[in-house]
This record gives structure tokens, C-alpha cells and sequence, in this order.
């Protein structure tokens, strides 16, 4: 056999052996999709409720509080109650020197009856036509003058006790024993307990959102989670800017009670401006950061995980919304999104079960699962 039989009978060989080389080396390049064991959730619609979450203070409602002042100016002479006291209607409070009174008082009843009988007087002389006509007038005005003086003399006398005109709590005193009173000044506040509003201070932009009748829910403190006090609707929105605080006044209505708010609590308010229903609202855990904006990995039938931009909306505070990017019944991955890539194949612990979907707020039920960390 010659030589160049010998090379030609090879090359068969040779490009056998190419071939299977190359069909090993394509084998090679397809590396095993990642397993990812994570917490996944199918999504469902839920009522979505856009809020306005203030700071304010519970003050006594318009209508429902009694200012006292002395009727004149005088001297304390008993104080009978202190701020925060609780006190019923027509109850002492504060016992004013009566003396000044009673002495205008006599002034008054003996300026009167001189003009009475001034009056008399007069008028049987008009009669006997002695005197004029206009004589008489003059008297009959005199009497109604002094009538009015002594009207007035009879209620500062009556006044000089205060007495509580209304049910409620005192939260201004300022009467001091001996002390000496204005009458042009407040001496005594009572303000009734059960009618009650909540003034939060919201910023202007805020104000806009909020309108009369928007629901509200109350805690104490300064956080939405204090302890809960109550719910009202909204009453009032100022239409002025408040010039210290740069704040715009909210007044809420207090209609449900809890727990009874005291005059001056501070407290939190979360007013609810919207509500949009079959909203799409996911675990904030299943957010993963991508180029300024947010990506979600969705899991398919096989279990493979797909990356997909998303678009989102509000924080309702137990999720966040998503307005663009995902539909109701995609199953996403939550708890351990972090570690997923994309195409990688989600694993699911065979002893765990897909949990009964709770129940939302809204009605709405969410169906989940979770494998092993």
C-alpha cells in the first residue's frame, strides 16, 4: 500500500473524530439552569386606600365650650374648682367678693324708685296741667333707664357666684384667691368631653388631596401604630396656611370612640383620601432594584423565573402597588428575590404546601406558598 492511499483511508478517521470532539464540546456550553430555593406568591386584586397620615392634637368642638368672666371688676374671694376638674351643670366654681355688688345693687334699687316716683309725680301734675306734656316723657324715660340699670345690678349680683353653665371639664382657670379680676378677660373655660375634634396639621400639597367627609382613623401618639382611639370623617379643611408652622389645619369629627381622647392629647391621624379597587399591590421583599427603577421575577409553569421590569405606585403600608408590569394570577417571588437570576429554576419543598389564601381587608383573597430558605 502506498503512501497516499494510507492518508486518504485516515481521513475518514480524522473527521470522525472532529465530529464527535465538536459534539462534546456543544454538550459542554449548555451549563444547568441555577436552583434557587424561595418564598413565592400568586398574585391577587386587593382594595387599595391612598392616605394622609398628620400630627395634631384633640381640641374641644365648636359650640360645645362655655368662657366665663367676671361681671364686673372685683376680688376673688373662693375658688372652688381647679383645671382638668370634671363638673356638672349649674355647680359652683368661683365665689366673687360681693360686697362692690350688693352695693350697686342698693344704688341701683334706690335710683329707681326715685325715679318712680319722680314719675308719679309728674304725671299728676301734667294732669292738673301744671307742668308740660314733654315733663312727663322725660320722666317715663328716666324710670326705663333706671330700670335697665338696676336689671343689670340684680345679674352682676346673681354673678358674682360662677356657676357652670354646661356638663364638662374645666381647662382654663385662671381665678386666684384675692387676686383682683377683669371682666374683659376669661376667667373660666368648660368644655364637654363627649364632643370632641382631632386638629391635625397637614402640609399644603396634602390639604389638596383631602376633602369634608374623608374618613379617618386615630391613634395616640405620634405613629399610626399607637394605641387606637378612635375614627371620624373630616369636617373642615383651614384656608389659610398656618404662619408659624407653614401647616394647613384639618379638622376631623370624632364619631367613634375606642378609647376616650383627653382635651390636648396628641395624637395621629390617617385620613383616607382614595380607595381604588382590583388594584395589584405585592410584598415589598419582591422588589429588586434595576437601573433607577424595579424588576420582579415571575415564575412559570416549569419553575423558571423570569425577570420583569415594573412600574410602581403607592406604599399602602402592608405592600407596595403596582400599576404596571404585573396581572392578577402571576406567581412572583418574594422572600429570597435577592438571590435569583434570571432563568433560574425556583425549587419547591415537596412536604410544603400551598397555603389556603387568606382573607385581605379588602375581601380579596392571596394565595401563596413558601419553600425552604
Amino acid at each position: 500500500m502506498t503512501v497516499r492511499m494510507r492518508v486518504l483511508i485516515a481521513l475518514p478517521s480524522v473527521a470522525l473524530l472532529a465530529c464527535h470532539k465538536g459534539d462534546a464540546g456543544d454538550s459542554g456550553d449548555k451549563a444547568p439552569a441555577a436552583v434557587v430555593t424561595a418564598r413565592t406568591e400568586v398574585v391577587a386584586p386587593q382594595n387599595v386606600m391612598e392616605t394622609v397620615g398628620a400630627i395634631g392634637t384633640v381640641v374641644s368642638r365648636a359650640g360645645h365650650v362655655a368662657t366665663l368672666s367676671a361681671p364686673a371688676s372685683a376680688h376673688v374671694s373662693r375658688v372652688l374648682v381647679t383645671t382638668g376638674q370634671t363638673v356638672s351643670r349649674g355647680q359652683a366654681l368661683v365665689e366673687l367678693d360681693r360686697a362692690p355688688f350688693e352695693a350697686a345693687l342698693g344704688a341701683a334699687q334706690a335710683a329707681y324708685n326715685v325715679a318712680e316716683q319722680a314719675a308719679q309725680r309728674t304725671q299728676r301734675l301734667a294732669d292738673e296741667g301744671i307742668v308740660a306734656r314733654k315733663d312727663v316723657e322725660l320722666a317715663t324715660a328716666d324710670v326705663a333707664r333706671t330700670r335697665a340699670e338696676l336689671s343689670t345690678a340684680q345679674r352682676d349680683a346673681r354673678l358674682a357666684v360662677l356657676v357652670a353653665p354646661i356638663a364638662g371639664v374645666i381647662t382654663r382657670m385662671t381665678a386666684t384667691i384675692g387676686a383682683s379680676v377683669d371682666p374683659a378677660l376669661p376667667l373660666i373655660e368648660i368644655a364637654d368631653p363627649s364632643a370632641l375634634d382631632a386638629l391635625l396639621s397637614v402640609s399644603p400639597s396634602d390639604a389638596g388631596r383631602i376633602e369634608p367627609g374623608d374618613r379617618a382613623t386615630l391613634t395616640a401618639g405620634m405613629r399610626a401604630t399607637g394605641e387606637p382611639l378612635g375614627s371620624g370623617a373630616v369636617s373642615d379643611i383651614a384656608a389659610i396656611i398656618d404662619s408659624v408652622s407653614r401647616a394647613v389645619a384639618v379638622r376631623v369629627r370624632i364619631s367613634s370612640i375606642v378609647r376616650q381622647p383627653r382635651i390636648g392629647e396628641t395624637v395621629f391621624g390617617t385620613i383616607v383620601t382614595r380607595t381604588r379597587h382590583n388594584a395589584i399591590v405585592i410584598p415589598s421583599e419582591a422588589l429588586v432594584p434595576d437601573s433607577g427603577g424595579f424588576r420582579v421575577f415571575v415564575v412559570d409553569s416549569a419553575g423558571i423565573a423570569h425577570a420583569r421590569s415594573v412600574t410602581t405606585g403607592a406604599n399602602t403600608g402592608g405592600g407596595v402597588e403596582i400599576v404596571k408590569g404585573l396581572v392578577a394570577g402571576d406567581r412572583i417571588v418574594t422572600y429570597g428575590a435577592y438571590g435569583v437570576s434570571d432563568s433560574a429554576k425556583i425549587q419547591t419543598s415537596a412536604s410544603e404546601q400551598p397555603r389556603a389564601a387568606p382573607q385581605t381587608d379588602a375581601g380579596s383573597a392571596v394565595k401563596s406558598e413558601v419553600t425552604k430558605p
